[in-house]
């Protein structure tokens, strides 16, 4: 096993109940979708909190019998698609930060931000986790679907979860956690939706980067 990985993910294991650091939140579009079948939550909705993870376990490192794909700003392994159970770093984003306010309760696709008991909101570059990824975090109940993306996400693996309100935000910070894919979403949608919105400089880079990956083949197909 890479004792460079081990050392990172230790590391990672060890911090994973530290103070949020500062996010940019998620930037969202104003598009809409009609086609939403999961359930959508009002804001505040319950909102009584999460139940903690587990922490990550050894095993979740990147195999040795697949490509390595490098790592990001925060010297966090990129995962390949064909690996879904992995050790993400992630940070929390809430409607109310001041970078999101122009926004309100709303995603990337102009539909609400999830908060309910079993479907929750969550942000990332969508080079890395399309539009509709879907995935389990390990010791909680919820479904968490990719609908959102931001900035600050953009060239990493970093996933941002969406809470209602600041204190949850804080209350989450920045945490190491194993979380298992459950249906890559399609890239073709990430690719149509952001195609549109190429005059923004951090869209311009998640289409470049998902075309690159599709085009490698570095990617899952659509469950």
């Amino acid at each position: 096993m890479n004792l460079r990985i081990m050392a990172t993910l230790s590391c990672a294991v060890a911090a994973m109940f530290v103070s949020s650091c500062s996010t940019n939140g998620a930037v969202t579009g104003m598009g809409k979708s009609s086609s939403d079948a999961l359930v959508l939550a009002r804001v505040g909705e319950n909102a009584q909190g999460f139940v903690q993870p587990l922490a990550p376990s050894r095993s979740a490192v990147p195999s040795s019998k697949l490509p390595k794909l490098g790592r990001d700003k925060h010297k966090m392994p990129f995962y390949h698609p064909a690996q879904r159970t992995r050790v993400v770093r992630t940070t929390a984003y809430t409607h109310s930060e001041r970078d999101h306010l122009a926004y309100g309760p709303r995603n990337a696709v102009g539909t609400t931000l999830k908060y309910t008991s079993s479907v929750r909101s969550a942000a990332a570059d969508w080079s890395v986790y399309p539009l509709g990824t879907t995935f389990r975090i390990k010791g909680q109940p919820y479904l968490y679907v990719v609908d959102d993306y931001g900035s600050a996400l953009v060239g990493t693996g970093t996933i941002d979860i969406y809470q209602p309100n600041k204190k949850l935000m804080k209350e989450w910070g920045r945490r190491y956690v194993e979380l298992t894919i459950v249906r890559w979403g399609d890239p073709a949608n990430s690719l149509e939706v952001l195609g549109s919105r190429r005059g923004y400089r951090h869209c311009r880079a998640m289409y470049a980067a998902l075309q690159h990956r599709v085009s490698k083949g570095l990617y899952a197909k659509a469950d």
